[in-house]
């Protein structure tokens, strides 16, 4: 079981360390836990610091696309990618990523 984590992100390199350190990496039941950043069009290092800060995959927008179309871009190549579960977060640490296995331990 493959769990990816999207992180759909903009002008984040100030918030985007706290958010992935926090991101378990081991979560019971799954096979393989990988983070996918996207950078919707970010001005800063935010590409740059995800992959500093252990993002496993980055996608750039070359312009802003707004959420709407991050949250899309990221599905699509979270599904290229393999995954078999999916999960969403907030570069802005406004959800506690240790709270990752209790949202998915239902699914699996």
């Amino acid at each position: 079981m493959k769990l990816i984590i999207q992180i759909p992100a903009k002008d984040e390199e100030e918030h985007l360390p706290v958010v992935l350190r926090e991101i378990p990496r081991q979560i019971p039941g799954v096979d393989k836990v990988e983070i996918l950043v996207i950078d919707d069009g970010s001005r800063d290092r935010t590409s740059e610091v995800a992959i500093a800060h252990g993002a496993t995959h980055v996608v750039r927008h070359v312009s802003n696309k707004g959420l709407a179309a991050a949250f899309q871009t990221g599905i699509d190549a979270a599904l290229r990618l393999g995954a078999d579960i999916i999960v969403n977060t907030d570069a802005d640490n406004q959800y506690p990523g240790d709270q990752i296995p209790a949202l998915v331990a239902p699914i699996l």
